[in-house]
């Protein structure tokens, strides 16, 4: 009985009744969405640029990283970084 319950809390409903998988990805909050959005519209437009040196970003990876650190400095709520050991 309990194996039964436990599978059913992993999936979910959707508005449309058919039953979706629980989603994977991180999701942050709108505040830090709305900075990496901006991050991802600069940087394909050619004028972001990172750090003192401030070369221009080609990395989609790195545009997303600039965009939440900077979330998190202005206080959003957004997971801390992953720590190297």
């Amino acid at each position: 009985m309990a194996t039964r319950r436990a599978k059913r809390a992993s999936t979910r409903t959707s508005t449309d009744g058919r039953r979706s998988k629980k989603r994977s990805t991180r999701r942050y909050f709108e505040a830090a969405s709305k900075k990496v959005g901006r991050a991802l519209h600069e940087a394909k437009k050619g004028s972001l640029r990172s750090g003192r040196s401030k070369k221009k970003v080609t990395s989609r990876k790195q545009a997303i990283a600039i965009g939440l650190s900077e979330a998190r400095r202005r206080g959003a709520k957004v997971p801390a970084r992953k720590r190297s050991k």
